[in-house]
């Protein structure tokens, strides 16, 4: 009996997909990078560009008063005069004693309320969330009024209250550290909730299982797994310290004993749209983004080397 053999011929293949050159791999980088890198130029690039052209010049009067100012190249005489200004090294003492007060107290506070609202012993977690976030949410000016009424003698309660004078020349500080740990102590609240929230649950089962407690749990676990946040937090709010403006500014119209010049932010602001010193306000503005960007970049750097 014979048999008969067939042959099954195989499956046509389908197009093969063939990979993208290079160049236009390049270019549909560009055109998404595009956006970002214009606006990067147009809102950061640019203005510190002009601003240090305008450090480099001052303005001065010509042919005995008669011809109005005229535009002097002055190198970097603008950043001798800013650094030797005693008015400008008081502001960046006011801002370092501020930091050293305001960045522990609200990360200590929002990192306890952010455990507390994580833990399970917290009911309705978002009705709390959005209590505490709400401060935040008010306007600086108008929060800084509201604080300022309180604090004023025989309006606000708070000048009865208080061992010190909130407005004197010793406790304008605490004042200013308590509205803005007012305002921003939510804001960090939330940051952390939410990187709480993404904390492995089998991991905090096991700790529970392992017999840790809720507050081993939290300093020992939580805590560690949520210190990029943290540092990302520190950075933010050490360049808003740097940047202190809106309390200071609004308390002045309550207290003598903030001047127009107690924050480098209120410095900068004198010198350019009162004293119509722009190159001075520019050499100020400079130092200042230089400042923040050395803390941003040793914040960063210890970070990294916590995280090894």
């Amino acid at each position: 009996m014979a048999t008969i053999l067939t042959e099954t011929s195989a499956p046509a293949a389908g197009p093969v997909a063939r990979p993208r050159p290079a160049s236009r791999r390049r270019l549909s980088g560009l055109a998404l990078a595009a956006p970002f890198a214009v606006l990067l130029l147009c809102t950061v690039l640019v203005p510190i560009g002009y601003a240090f052209y305008l450090s480099l010049f001052t303005d001065r009067l010509s042919g005995l008063g008669f011809d109005g100012f005229r535009q002097v190249f002055t190198g970097f005489g603008n950043f001798a005069s800013v650094l030797g200004d005693p008015a400008f090294l008081d502001s960046v003492g006011n801002v370092a004693e501020y930091a050293l007060l305001h960045i522990p107290l609200m990360f200590a506070g929002a990192l306890i309320i952010a455990l507390l609202l994580d833990s399970a012993a917290v009911r309705l977690r978002r009705i709390w969330s959005l209590a505490v976030f709400l401060p935040h949410a008010v306007p600086g000016v108008i929060a800084g009024l509201i604080w300022g009424y309180l604090y004023s003698p025989g309006i606000g309660p708070l000048n009865d209250i208080l061992p010190f004078d909130p407005l004197g020349d010793g406790g304008v500080l605490p004042s200013i550290v308590n509205m803005a740990t007012w305002q921003w102590l939510g804001y960090n609240v939330i940051i952390f909730y939410t990187a709480l929230q993404a904390v492995p649950r089998d991991v905090l089962e096991a700790a529970r299982a392992d017999g840790a407690g809720p507050i081993r749990t939290a300093l020992s676990i939580k805590v560690p797994m949520i210190r990029p946040t943290i540092f990302v937090a520190l950075v933010f709010t050490t360049i808003g310290s740097l940047q202190l403006f809106t309390e200071p500014l609004v308390l002045r119209t309550f207290s003598g004993a903030v001047t127009s010049t107690w924050t480098p932010s209120l410095y900068i602001y004198e010198a350019a749209f009162i004293s119509n010193d722009y190159g001075r306000a520019a050499a100020a503005s400079i130092l200042l983004a230089i400042a923040s960007a050395l803390l941003s970049a040793v914040v960063m750097r210890l970070s990294a080397r916590r995280s090894r």
